[in-house]
C-alpha cells in the first residue's frame, strides 16, 4: 500500500511541471468556460469547446511548447462528446429507459475506466502498476492489477448480466410454456446465480483463502442473521410470488380501500401505483404472505361496479329501473356484456333505494367511471321527470 501510495505522489509531482499545467489550461479552462455559460444546446454546440481546445494547442505549437499531453486529453474530450452521438443512434432501436440504464451502467463508465487507464499508460507504466501490492487480505498476497480485475469483472456481471437472463429466461419460457411470472423470477434467479459464480471466481482469481473467508463468514453469519431476517423474508417472498404469479406487473389491488396497479416486484418490496392521488407504495413482499389481499386481475381484469340512487314514491319502480340500465348502457366505458343491472333495494324514509349494477373492463377508471354514470342519472331522471327527493323532518308543535 505504501508502494502504491508513493506512486500517486509522484503522479501529483508530475502533474505540477510548468508544461503539464500549462496544457491542463489549455484543455480544461475551455470546458470550465463552456460548462459555465448557459446558452442554448444545439446539434453542433458540443463541437465550440473542441474548436477552442484546438486552438490553444496550435498556440502551444506556434509557441514551441509540448502538446502531447494535450492532444491525449482532446481526444478523450472528443470521444465523450461522441458518445452523445452514439445516444442519439442507439435511440432508434432502444427503448429510453434501457437505453438510459446501459449508457449509465456500461458505456459511459466503461469509457471513463478506459480513458483513466490511457491516462496512467501516459504517466506511468500499467505493467509495473498493475503488480503493485496493495495489501495481505485473508491470507493471500493481493496486488493492485488482480484486485482491479476482479472488481472489473463483478461490476460486469452485476450490471450486464440482466439482458442475458433476460433473454435465456425468455427462451425457456417459450420451450416449456412458463407463465410470465415465472419467467420473471427465473430470469432474477439465474442473474443472481451468474453473480455468485462471479464472486467466486474473482476470489479464487486472487488467491483468497476459502477457508479463511468461511470462517469470517461464518462469525458474521451470527451477527447479521437476526439483522437480515427480513431481508431475506423478502427475498424468499419475492421469488415466491414472481413463480406463483399472484402478485406480478399490471395487476389491481385493492390496499386500504383504493384500487393499485401493481408497478414493478422486486426481491424486497412491490411498487404500487395509486391512481387517485399519483402515489407509489412500497410494500414488502412478504406482506401478501401475512395479510389478505383483494385482486380485481387474478382471472381477468373485468369488475362489477355499483352506484346509489333514489327516486320518488311517485314513480313506477319498472320504469325507473329500466331508465338506469339505459342510463348506464348509453355511458362511455360501461360494458354492454354482462349487463347493467338495476336493482330496488329497499323503502326508505324519503325515497325508494335503488342500485345501479354495471361492469368495467379496467379497475383502474373506478370512480371515474361511477362519476360518469352519477352524472348521466341526473340528466336523466331530470329530462324524465323523474324526482330525486331529499330527507324531510316534519316538526309537529304541541
Amino acid at each position: 500500500m505504501i508502494e502504491l501510495l508513493d506512486r500517486i505522489l509522484g503522479w501529483f509531482g508530475y502533474l505540477q511541471r510548468g508544461p503539464v499545467l500549462l496544457q491542463l489550461l489549455v484543455v480544461v479552462l475551455p470546458l470550465l468556460v463552456g460548462a459555465r455559460l448557459r446558452r442554448p444546446r444545439g446539434r453542433w454546440s458540443a463541437l465550440l469547446p473542441l474548436a477552442v481546445i484546438g486552438l490553444g494547442i496550435g498556440a502551444l505549437a506556434l509557441a514551441r511548447q509540448p502538446v502531447g499531453l494535450a492532444l491525449f486529453l482532446a481526444e478523450l474530450v472528443a470521444g465523450w462528446q461522441a458518445l452523445g452521438w452514439l445516444h442519439r443512434l442507439l435511440g432508434r432501436v432502444i427503448e429510453p429507459k434501457a437505453l438510459q440504464l446501459l449508457e449509465s451502467r456500461l458505456i459511459r463508465p466503461g469509457f471513463l475506466l478506459v480513458a483513466g487507464l490511457a491516462l496512467i499508460e501516459k504517466i506511468d507504466n500499467l505493467a509495473d502498476l498493475g503488480v503493485t501490492p496493495v495489501g495481505r487480505w485473508f491470507g493471500a498476497e493481493v496486488n493492485l492489477g488482480d484486485l482491479g480485475g476482479a472488481l472489473l469483472i463483478v461490476y460486469v456481471l452485476v450490471m450486464g448480466s440482466g439482458p442475458p437472463a433476460a433473454g435465456a429466461a425468455w427462451l425457456v419460457q417459450k420451450g416449456v410454456g412458463l407463465t410470465d411470472g415465472s419467467r420473471r423470477a427465473l430470469q432474477l434467479m439465474l442473474r443472481y446465480v451468474v453473480i455468485g459464480l462471479g464472486i467466486l471466481w474473482a476470489l479464487d482469481h486472487i488467491g483468497f483463502n476459502t477457508t479463511a473467508i468461511l470462517a469470517v463468514a461464518g462469525g458474521l453469519s451470527v451477527g447479521l442473521g437476526f439483522g437480515i431476517k427480513e431481508v431475506f423474508s423478502n427475498f424468499i417472498s419475492g421469488l415466491w410470488l414472481l413463480f406463483e404469479g399472484s402478485v406480478r406487473p399490471g395487476e389491481v389491488l385493492f390496499i386500504d380501500g383504493d384500487p393499485c396497479e401493481v408497478r414493478s416486484l422486486g426481491l424486497r418490496a412491490a411498487v404500487l401505483w395509486r391512481d387517485r392521488d399519483n402515489a407509489e407504495l412500497v410494500i414488502p413482499n412478504q406482506t401478501f404472505f401475512t395479510a389478505t389481499t383483494t385482486t380485481y386481475t387474478g382471472s381477468d381484469r373485468l369488475r362489477r361496479s355499483q352506484i346509489s340512487v333514489g327516486a320518488s314514491y311517485r314513480h313506477d319502480p319498472r320504469q325507473v329501473m329500466a331508465l338506469l340500465e339505459a342510463t348506464a348502457l348509453a355511458t362511455p366505458r360501461v360494458l354492454a356484456e354482462p349487463a347493467p343491472k338495476a336493482l330496488l333495494l329497499a323503502y326508505g324514509d324519503s325515497a325508494v333505494e335503488y342500485a345501479l349494477r354495471f361492469w368495467i373492463a379496467n379497475p383502474m377508471d373506478n370512480v371515474s367511471i361511477c362519476s360518469d354514470v352519477n352524472a348521466a342519472v341526473w340528466h336523466t331522471f331530470t329530462e324524465q321527470g323523474i324526482e330525486i327527493p331529499y330527507p324531510q323532518q316534519v316538526v309537529h308543535e304541541a
